[in-house]
């Protein structure tokens, strides 16, 4: 799949960071973005908009991204457990990861993400 035909959805709870990555996705050609502020909000993002992808943040409140995470595996519906989900930090360090990886996370963007690394 070609990411100018996915369907992607940003959790993100800092409402500029949001814009921008939802900005910087247009600019690589995907036109179907959702957005959510919260991982509670995400969660039922992913059951409206059944995306292909999830760029999630971790650090958010009241559903941090890693809950969101869990909560997604153990989703009711069985079809969107293996949703792939990249998790977006501004924490680059190695015992955020080592705590992501295991929830079979798709990768991990540190944030902000740069689109020339993303081509």
């Amino acid at each position: 799949m070609k990411i100018e035909d996915a369907t992607l959805l940003v959790i993100e709870d800092d409402a500029v960071m949001r814009m921008y990555v939802v900005n910087l996705l247009r600019r690589l050609g995907v036109t179907q973005v959702c957005e959510a502020a919260d991982g509670n909000t995400g969660l039922t993002m992913v059951e409206n908009f059944r995306p292909d992808i999830v760029l999630s943040d971790i650090h958010m409140a009241p559903m941090n991204g890693l809950e969101c995470v869990k909560c997604l595996r153990q989703h009711r519906m069985i079809e969107l457990r293996k949703t792939p989900v990249l998790i977006m930090s501004a924490d680059s360090g190695t015992d955020m990861l080592n705590e992501a990886m295991p929830l079979g996370i798709a990768g991990y963007i540190v944030k902000p993400p740069n689109v020339l690394a993303m081509k």
